[in-house]
């Protein structure tokens, strides 16, 4: 790329140092130092003059947008792993390639996931806050005081058995859980017996009859609301779920519903129906000690970031040399 002219690079959003650096020596990259979230007449303004937009989850990349670039934009190379929020389609349509980056956020996502299946149950941010926001109220151990529940030999099940899914998997059999799961395809019988994992074809059937359910799948229009009412309804009052995949997969209005009525017993959130807003009652809830929510943050490590931007440095180097970038997302399959 040395003789060549150097592609505009636009980024939504500030990336670690490190990939800046890198993204300003290879590249004609515009930084966004302040962070601030982008506008759409900004994004607008972006597609219009540059070569390459680089967005993150919280830009709206929709076919309106996309039908507003100027002919120059040839890669929308997203610092993400999930394309929710790119229109794929319409992008093949006006001859843009779109990459991600996959394969990265496995083990720092599984991990968080982990630390809310046992939050949750064994009631830790109830006791961190009352340490914190409610100093002189502990008067000393008490064997009847803030009980929670074991987790070992629960039954967790997990709805989407991909890379995430499976990470839970081997992390919770280490904790003793006995492993369920529900997915689009089987997975290995090398990877069941590994696990010791029971593989239902009936989320339905599952949901009745595991402790703890972990949302592990991608957020498509099949999966919006996959956790339904009706679903919730199917879940027994001492179980727990936990969501580090996409909010829009429960239905958000329901759980806080089953979880007044104590219908279920409690839920760990790291996502959001409506991000970057939270619903007041799950606020409420969780003042409550009902619900553990953390804010999106179950892929945030300094590691996880820099291995992101790596990839879509490779993703835009490799498609301006000429070849097809190795993370390339096809229309039809997001």
């Amino acid at each position: 790329m040395t003789n060549k002219k150097k592609p505009k690079v636009y980024l939504t959003r500030r990336l670690p140092d490190v990939v800046e650096t890198r993204m300003r020596e290879l590249f004609d990259a515009e930084l966004n130092i302040e962070d601030t979230p982008r506008t759409q007449p900004e994004l607008v303004a972006a597609v219009k003059s540059n070569d390459v937009l680089v967005p993150t989850v919280t830009d709206r990349i929709d076919a309106a947008l996309i039908e507003q670039a100027g002919p120059q934009l040839k890669l929308i190379a997203s610092f993400s792993n999930g394309v929710d929020h790119i229109d794929v389609d319409a992008a093949a349509r006006r001859g843009i390639t779109v990459t991600n980056t996959p394969n990265v956020l496995t083990e720092d996502t599984a991990d968080m996931t982990m630390a809310l299946i046992l939050s949750v149950p064994r009631r830790l941010a109830e006791g961190a806050h009352l340490l914190t926001d409610r100093k002189g109220e502990w008067a000393g151990w008490s064997p009847t005081w803030m009980l929670g529940h074991r987790i070992w030999g629960k039954r967790l099940g997990i709805v989407g058995m991909g890379r995430i899914g499976t990470a839970v998997a081997r992390r919770a059999k280490a904790f003793g859980l006995s492993i369920h799961y529900h997915n689009r395809h089987r997975v290995s019988t090398a990877t069941e017996e590994a696990l010791e994992a029971t593989y239902w074809d009936s989320l339905d059937q599952m949901l009745a009859r595991v402790d703890i359910v972990s949302v592990n799948c991608p957020s498509t229009p099949a999966t919006y609301h996959l956790l339904s009412a009706r679903r919730l309804a199917l879940m027994q009052p001492s179980s727990y779920i936990v969501n580090t995949a996409r909010g829009g997969i429960i239905d958000e209005v329901a759980l806080i519903k089953s979880l007044r009525e104590g219908k279920i017993a409690g839920a760990g959130l790291d996502v959001f129906e409506h991000e970057p807003a939270v619903n007041p009652k799950l606020v409420k809830l969780a003042t409550e000690g009902k619900v553990v929510l953390l804010p999106h943050m179950g892929s945030a490590t300094l590691e996880g970031r820099i291995e992101m931007g790596e990839k879509v440095v490779i993703n835009i180097r490799t498609f301006f040399d000429g070849h097809r970038p190795p993370d390339r997302v096809l229309p039809g399959r997001t």
